[in-house]
């Protein structure tokens, strides 16, 4: 039930889709980043996993990124988020889950810091750890991710082309009542005589059928059919949340980053989506340039440290990128998919591509 990009892509099924990915079309095409999976899928009702973002590799784990952190809708968590906006950066890989696996993530991540980053374990750790909620198909409340799996998805990242779809803390997700889960895009930005790139990851688990929307057609409401979660009377359609990581290698202010994170939601709208009260919707976004700058060490001698950013007047043609690489990162998440039945026989449908491309063409 796992998919490793056996299925065509949202760009490659012919959805016109605007901007210029980069070769992987992915969070990792920005230099440095890897990403690594765990996912658990036993008997009929574990169906979940653990998902690992390194914003400069396992190595360089300890080394800050200007980051910030920006939540549209509260309906969820994201740990370590005051210290990324305090101190204006991350070091730490990014986590996400599902929603009571939070707590055994970030332990792992602590294990994970202490054995072999021992350096940055003896000051302190605030790991960040996102979830969405599983517990439509997966059996939530027995606690099957443990710490060890958070290890192991720390140990697996890489870079190249990721595996999409019911992967990592994306393995139980759901998304407009169809099989929804781990997305990811990119897009390359000009700027000058350079050429930067904006990359991004999200754990999709939200939106209600009728509001679909696929390259600017409304195609939900014409595909109401065989859709099982609206029949679930404890479950709220549309509810579920969002976890989503924007990347970049532009050199960024962490305020920058944070208007990045901000345009998150213009993407998400772009498929539908008016961000339901049940959905947490929280978001993070990370440059990978000006390395050795934003340090938070005690113990240091005084000195300075110098950021170069892009100006202000510049920032459009990024915050575009975001937008574009995030409806298309949905998108991905959702045509990587097919069925699935999981806890107490709840079964979700995978989106069914050969309909969705009649409605959009």
């Amino acid at each position: 039930m796992t998919t490793e990009n056996t299925r065509p892509r949202a760009r490659t099924l012919g959805i016109p889709l605007d901007g210029q990915p980069g070769p992987f079309n992915a969070i990792t095409d920005v230099s440095g980043v890897d990403v690594g999976y765990t996912t658990l899928f036993e008997g009929d009702h574990i169906r979940t996993g653990v998902t690992a973002i390194l914003p400069r590799g396992a190595a360089k784990i300890g080394v800050p990124c200007a980051a910030a952190s920006y939540v549209f809708n509260g309906n969820g968590e994201m740990t370590g988020r005051a210290w990324v906006d305090e101190s204006g950066s991350v070091n730490m890989p990014i986590m996400i889950t599902n929603t009571h696996a939070v707590g055994a993530v970030h332990e792992g991540v602590i294990r994970y810091a202490c054995e072999h980053h021992p350096a940055i374990a003896r000051d302190w750790l605030l790991p960040i750890v996102g979830e969405t909620w599983d517990g439509y198909l997966n059996d939530m409340n027995g606690l099957h991710v443990r710490p060890e799996h958070a290890v192991q998805a720390i140990e697996a990242a890489r870079s190249g082309s990721l595996a999409e779809g019911s992967v990592g803390g994306g393995t139980g997700m759901n998304c407009y009542g169809y099989k929804g889960g781990s997305g990811t895009s990119s897009r390359l930005v000009p700027y000058g005589d350079r050429t930067y790139t904006v990359g991004v990851f999200l754990q999709s688990n939200f939106g209600g059928r009728d509001e679909l929307v696929v390259a600017g057609h409304p195609v939900g409401r014409q595909m109401l059919d065989d859709n099982p979660m609206r029949d679930t009377d404890w479950l709220t359609e549309g509810a579920g949340s969002v976890i989503a990581v924007v990347a970049t290698d532009a050199p960024l202010l962490p305020l920058q980053c944070r208007s990045l994170a901000k345009r998150i939601p213009v993407g998400l709208a772009r498929t539908g989506t008016s961000g339901s009260h049940f959905s947490g919707d929280l978001f993070i976004a990370f440059s990978t340039a000006n390395e050795g700058a934003l340090s938070s060490r005690m113990g240091t001698a005084p000195g300075y440290e110098q950021l170069t950013f892009i100006p202000w007047s510049h920032m459009d043609p990024f915050f575009t990128a975001v937008a574009q690489a995030v409806e298309e990162a949905v998108l991905n998440s959702l045509v990587a998919n097919e069925d699935m039945t999981g806890r107490n026989g709840h079964r979700t449908p995978g989106i069914p591509i050969t309909r969705l491309l009649q409605l959009v063409r």
